[in-house]
């Protein structure tokens, strides 16, 4: 009973801390795309394609959905958070559902690609539905394919390394 316990609280722990990285990794490093109707172009991927690698669909779907959405609600992009939510959130869950017995750099690969595939559509009817044009939606396009990008660039450089030092602290999959 209390090692269950220890792993629900251990649980819970990692989530609401990768919450927080997604929500800075988001908020402090972005750059504000300059065509259209804007949008950014940040590094909040990172943390929510590892967390969802590491910890799994739903750690990565909650991490995803509530980071990011309260990056839009607490940075004037308000309107944005519901979209933002369950767009995010299918992102991290489609990542660790595609990862969870796929240990390998090629099933992190295709991972990350399925999630740029979930965030091209998401946002582009999200902007569509927003702006109240198909060629509007279109120009978020090229920012989306390079956050995406960079993000997965940075995780299958990092991703290795941060699994071994989970492993040796004791962090399993949750």
């Amino acid at each position: 009973m209390a090692n269950n316990n220890r792993r629900k609280i251990q649980e819970i722990s990692l989530i609401a801390v990768f919450i927080a990285l997604v929500f800075v990794f988001t908020m402090l490093v972005n750059i504000k795309w300059p065509f259209g109707n804007g949008g950014l172009v940040h590094l909040g991927n990172v943390p929510l394609f590892v967390c969802s690698i590491m910890l799994g669909k739903k750690s990565g779907a909650i991490a995803g959905a509530v980071g990011m959405s309260l990056f839009d609600v607490f940075s004037g992009w308000a309107m944005w958070a519901p979209f933002t939510f369950v767009i995010v959130g299918l992102m991290g869950y489609v990542v660790g559902l595609i990862t969870e017995n796929r240990k390998t750099m090629f099933w992190y690969s295709v991972s990350m690609i399925a999630a740029l595939a979930i965030k091209l559509v998401g946002y582009f009817f999200t902007e569509w539905i927003l702006y109240g044009s198909p060629l509007a939606a279109l120009q978020s396009i090229p920012g989306n394919i390079i956050q995406i990008g960079v993000a997965a660039v940075v995780v299958l450089i990092a991703i290795k390394p941060l699994e071994s030092a989970a492993k040796a602290v004791g962090i399993k999959h949750v």
